[in-house]
């Protein structure tokens, strides 16, 4: 069953083939534009914990830790 955290991992993979499939069309500003906005979003969540990406998919799918999740309310 797909969870939150696996969904935003299948996200990050789709964005990496878009990043590689920009560089490999010759659209190199995109690529780079791209791999330093991915790179900004994971620098913040993993110093921070804060993550709006997957705060969205939690809304939708369920997460992969939910006792995780009782826990902090």
């Amino acid at each position: 069953m797909l969870c939150a955290e696996r969904m935003q991992r299948i996200v990050q993979a789709f964005i990496l083939g878009l990043i590689l499939g920009l560089a490999g069309s010759k659209m190199f500003a995109a690529a780079f534009i791209v791999t330093v906005l991915m790179m900004i979003t994971l620098f913040i969540a993993g110093l921070t914990g804060f993550c709006p990406g997957l705060m969205i998919l939690k809304k939708i799918f369920p997460s992969c830790y939910p006792c995780e999740e009782s826990k902090g309310k």
